[in-house]
């Protein structure tokens, strides 16, 4: 770890000192139909080096690399031309072309942040993407970028994943597709395993972290990730790719592309399968997925539909190891057998499993089932050379359930009166039974744009969605069979929940180097529930949230290819359907408010970048898990009225060579809740008893976290790769005691590609990835609950071990 530090450190050095350079490089930008400036475009030269030009078109780029050739310039809604700098001492002027083929990138922009707007974010392309696809899920394909902690059930990247970042899990991160809200609405959770293999058809990602835009959907209260599957390709294309790995993991992917028809209509397909047996006992995956998007380019308009569905059958692997299991401490595993009271088949089943991959379950169905298919109609439409029309339509539909079998289970629970059978009465059984959803999410996103390319760039928009979620459950068999007939629900609930917002936001330049953002949001929240719950307790939740959301932001752009930025934005966030339901009788959650501070500096030169970002995460009325229960066992959140997150973030880039490359990042933070109280629940008297800890790290916020990526090429077509993750201790739990903590992990994945482009093939590669190199025995996730009899204190520990060295193999063929 202290290397890594050191490494970086060295970076930063080397990017505050001058190097040695020869070209100085001066031009400007147009618009080539009406000969007007384009403020703002961007001026690329070489892997770090880049500039925006000014309110009149101008750019300039000083102590160029003498092998500097050519320069890179783009601008949203014209082509991007490459332009030799020798050209430019002909001419200075580099006029751009207008296109509708952009109108993917005018559409998401809306969502999308950049330098100008004074926050911290990353952007991950497709070829980064690309090169690491061979099965696992999108969260662990990000996981080297900075702040990111990623998790999996089953161990090895396949199935149901998760990532956090700045120490907020999926239910804080703002996720969109296109634009369009994609995090659950009742939950808020991202629940990737119901996209298998969706990285084959992105095209973009940006990761803004804090609030962020957070222009649709829920607040972010940790980061925001936009995803962008939308991508233009003039020519006909076809690709597959297959790989095979270790735990029997398969994936089989086919892509096709018309290309553009007739000068005005493009066709992409996927259809893609994923398997794997997992690291865990039986944590199983067979997840299918396709992809279809057609497009249509005209003179003013553009409209693009996308349909695209994912179907999952994962085996149940969300219990974890006991710690007693997972240290082998025979002893503390049959303390474990005797209070919970297993039976003898789970009871050999603890005794007998290999420590690390240990499954609770057995049942060969144990299974979650899932499919989830959306519907996306995008337009954009050009009303002049200033304004922009964008307006967006979803439908999303989802159904499924996971099934369990229950061991001697009461039929009073399930609304079942007893079975008779002569002078016998039966009250309990085994069963089998399923929880289901159903949902309908529907709605719309729409903005207007203005850019007049001179100093103002202004979006007023918004959006409205309906989420319709239904939950109910069945007994689908039961060793004693009672009254109910084929169909019966025992509890069924149904929730509703509306989400409205408006927004208006805007950049102004100042001066030359000095640029404003200001962004206002309006968001209204209704949301019911009715019914029972799984629980069979009565549901009424009527509630209603109104929230502003201001942010303001300024950079300041510096000599040399340096700015500098700050910003100051509010989140509010509202409670979800758990805090809701499972909500004390007089404790009903309120919203949570976040002031997010953040401020940086950003350099590019011409073999290193770096980006130096600070934040303050300011928290007021934070939900967290406290240890307090409800009256059937249920955990809670409750509010708490101060905490914070505050850091230090730095990436960096360096081309050492032309063929060696580094890319690394580190953060640094404190993540505290200023005066914490822990409910314990004393099964004897069936009260919580507070325990106050005073200030405390807050749950699942390791103090450090590290990323490298090492890329070399020792001959055409190859490349070599050393990936590092570091990610520091974290608390299970909020009261920073130390039996309740996983243990910071050290892990190097090493990945080699080799790429031929044949002439009867446009491309063949070869990519080999060994994961987790050395080794490592490590555990990213965990969960923790206590309680009292009496005088006595349990505290029960579960842990999700990954795995071990392990490979995958795979062929991509482009045609």
């Amino acid at each position: 770890m202290r290397k890594v530090a050191a490494c970086l450190m060295f970076v930063c050095l080397i990017a505050g000192k001058p190097l040695l350079a020869q070209k100085n490089v001066s031009g400007n930008v147009s618009d080539a139909e009406t000969r007007q400036p384009l403020p703002g475009a961007t001026v690329k030269a070489g892997p770090s080096r880049g500039t925006t030009t000014d309110e009149r078109g101008r750019f300039h780029l000083n102590n160029l690399l003498p092998d500097t050739e050519t320069l890179e310039i783009s601008f949203l809604g014209f082509l991007p031309a490459t332009v030799r700098i020798s050209d430019l001492e002909k001419s200075p002027e580099i006029l751009l072309k207008r296109t509708t083929f952009t109108a993917d990138e005018v559409i998401v922009s809306a969502t999308r942040v950049s330098d100008k707007t004074g926050m911290a974010y990353t952007n991950v392309t497709a070829e980064a993407i690309r090169g690491q696809n061979l099965g696992q899920d999108l969260p662990v394909l990000l996981n080297f970028t900075p702040s990111m902690v990623t998790t999996t059930d089953a161990g090895a990247g396949v199935g149901y994943t998760g990532m956090r970042i700045r120490g907020s899990d999926a239910t804080r991160i703002n996720m969109t597709i296109n634009g369009i809200p994609y995090n659950d609405p009742e939950s808020q959770g991202a629940f990737f395993v119901n996209m298998p293999d969706f990285a084959s058809s992105v095209s973009s990602i940006q990761i803004q972290r804090g609030v962020g835009s957070s222009t649709n959907g829920a607040g972010a209260f940790g980061a925001t990730v936009n995803i962008n599957t939308n991508e233009f390709r003039r020519e006909a294309y076809a690709e597959l790719a297959n790989s095979y790995g270790s735990f029997n993991t398969w994936k089989n992917t086919v892509k096709v592309g018309s290309g553009l028809l007739n000068d005005k209509f493009t066709v992409d397909a996927r259809l893609s399968r994923v398997k794997s047996d997992g690291f865990i006992d039986r944590a199983s995956s067979d997840l299918k997925s396709f992809y279809l998007s057609g497009a249509y380019y005209g003179r003013k308009s553009y409209i693009r539909a996308n349909v695209f569905s994912g179907k999952e059958r994962t085996y149940q692997a969300w219990n974890g190891v006991p710690e007693a299991k997972y240290r082998n401490n025979r002893e503390g595993i049959l303390a474990f057998i005797g209070r919970n009271e297993l039976n003898e088949r789970d009871a050999q089943n603890l005794l007998n499993a290999n420590p690390r991959t240990y499954n609770l379950y057995w049942y060969d169905n144990e299974t979650d089932n899932y499919q989830q298919d959306q519907y996306q109609l995008l337009t954009s439409h050009t009303l002049s050379n200033q304004l922009t029309l964008n307006v967006n339509a979803f439908y999303v539909r989802g159904a499924g359930y996971y099934e369990q079998y229950k061991d001697n289970a009461k039929l009073s629970s399930y609304l079942l009166p007893p079975v008779v059978t002569g002078s016998d009465t039966i009250k309990r059984t085994d069963l089998i039974r399923q929880r289901w959803l159903d949902n309908h999410y529907y709605g719309t996103t729409f903005s207007l744009d203005y850019n007049n390319f001179k100093k103002l760039n202004l979006s007023i928009g918004g959006g409205w969605n309906q989420f319709d979620n239904d939950h109910y459950g069945k007994v689908i068999w039961a060793r004693f069979a009672s009254t109910s007939e084929s169909g019966y629900r025992y509890y069924s609930g149904r929730g509703l929940k509306t989400d409205f917002n408006l927004y208006a936001k805007a950049y102004y330049q100042l001066s030359t180097a000095f640029n404003v953002y200001g962004d206002l949001q309006f968001r209204s929240v209704d949301y019911t529930v009715n019914g029972t719950d799984n629980e069979l307790l009565e549901l009424n939740v009527d509630t209603r949230s109104r929230f502003w959301n201001p942010k303001v932001g300024i950079n300041y752009d510096l000599a040399n290819g340096a700015s500098v930025y700050a910003s100051f934005s509010v989140g509010n966030r509202e409670p979800n359907r758990n805090d809701f339901v499972d909500a004390r009788p007089g404790a009903v959650p309120t919203h949570e408010t976040l002031y997010d501070w953040e401020a940086g500096y950003r350099v590019r030169l011409n073999r290193v970048s770096l980006n130096a970002n600070a934040y303050l995460m300011d928290y007021r009325n934070q939900l967290v898990l406290t240890g307090a229960v409800n009256d059937v066992g249920s955990s809670v959140r409750m509010n708490v009225p101060k905490s914070y997150r505050a850091g230090i973030e730095l990436e960096a880039g360096w081309a050492i060579t032309s063929d060696l490359n580094w890319n690394a990042n580190v953060t640094w933070s404190q993540n505290k809740i200023n005066n914490f109280t822990e409910y314990v629940l004393n099964y004897e008297t069936y009260e919580h008893e507070a325990v106050h800890h005073g200030k405390t790290d807050i749950s699942f916020s390791p103090n450090v976290v590290t990323g490298s990526q090492l890329r070399y090429k020792p001959a055409s077509g190859w490349e070599l790769a050393l990936l590092s993750k570091y990610v520091g201790s974290q608390y299970l739990d909020n009261t920073s005691s130390a039996d309740r903590r996983l243990d910071g992990y050290f892990t190097n994945d090493l990945r080699l590609s080799w790429k031929v482009t044949p002439k009867w093939v446009k491309s063949i590669e070869v990519i080999g990835l060994i994961n987790n190199l050395l080794n490592t025995k490590y555990v990213s996730n965990g969960y923790t609950y206590g309680y009292r009899s009496g005088a006595v204190h349990t505290q029960e520990v579960f842990y999700f071990p990954q795995a071990g060295t392990n490979f995958l193999l795979g062929v991509n063929l482009s045609f």
